[in-house]
């Protein structure tokens, strides 16, 4: 299932055999990441795959399109035009689980605009918006600063903290109805930082649904120190990349 990368899980095997929701992080352009992914969709066989990269109507849009047709699976999804890495990275994930349901989670720009603005609440229910404290609001800010190359104003980090609040939540809720409306077991597939247990869609879903038994993995690309907000961990190398931080000098 694991393709040269390294697992380490935090769980017990019957504890992730007994989950309602995976969510499945990964860092985007690793293509080792969604071979992991798909190794852990072909064994959950799950009901629903709910995808970061999708809105609703793009999932609808590939409703009956057959699994195994990346040409025409991309195409219908409309992958080519979401400005996330080539379909054929993330195609093996959907062509694991040819049955499941396929929905979208994303946020539309203007929503995310509105939430830098006028805070999470303006575009999600406010009810799926956990209380931050203050270090873990400094801490979202960090990661905000660090994933922009520390480029970023310091004047735009509230509002990106609120973003990465109403993307969390939105993903949660995606989650949820998928779940209700199949019975499970559901995947959702997003960024590691979504994935973490203690402020990203796992705690959302604990938050409101506390019921609902979630397994979160977090991929990384060299082993993390301390502790580690997963029920997993899996480590995988990175691949060739242009520099990320080049466009901001």
């Amino acid at each position: 299932m694991l393709v040269r990368a390294l697992l380490i899980l935090l769980a017990t095997a019957s504890a992730v055999a007994a989950q309602d929701v995976f969510v499945l992080g990964e860092i985007h352009d690793n293509p080792d990441h969604h071979r992991v992914q798909a190794g852990w969709v072909a064994e959950v066989a799950p009901a629903a795959l709910v995808f970061e990269m999708l809105t609703p109507a793009q999932a609808a849009a590939a409703a009956d399109v057959s699994r195994d047709d990346a040409d025409a699976l991309g195409t219908a999804l409309g992958w080519a035009e979401t400005g996330w890495p080539d379909f054929a990275l993330y195609h093996p994930i959907f062509a694991a689980a040819p049955g499941a349901a396929i929905h979208g989670a994303a946020l539309g720009r203007d929503a995310i605009r509105r939430a830098m603005a006028e805070g999470a609440a303006a575009i999600v229910d406010p009810a799926l918006l956990r209380p931050l404290d203050g270090p873990t609001r400094e801490a979202l800010a960090r990661e905000q600063a660090e994933a922009h190359c520390d480029a970023l104003p310091e004047a735009m980090l509230p509002g990106m903290v609120e973003a990465q609040r109403a993307r969390d939540a939105a993903f949660a809720a995606a989650t949820l109805r998928a779940l209700d409306e199949t019975g499970g077991p559901v995947v959702l597939i997003t960024g590691t930082g979504h994935a973490r247990t203690d402020r990203g869609v796992p705690a959302v879903i604990a938050h409101v649904r506390p019921e609902v038994e979630v397994f979160a993995l977090g991929q990384f690309e060299a082993l993390p120190g301390g502790d580690v907000p997963f029920d997993a961990v899996s480590v995988s190398p990175p691949p060739e990349r242009e520099d990320p931080c080049a466009a901001f000098r």
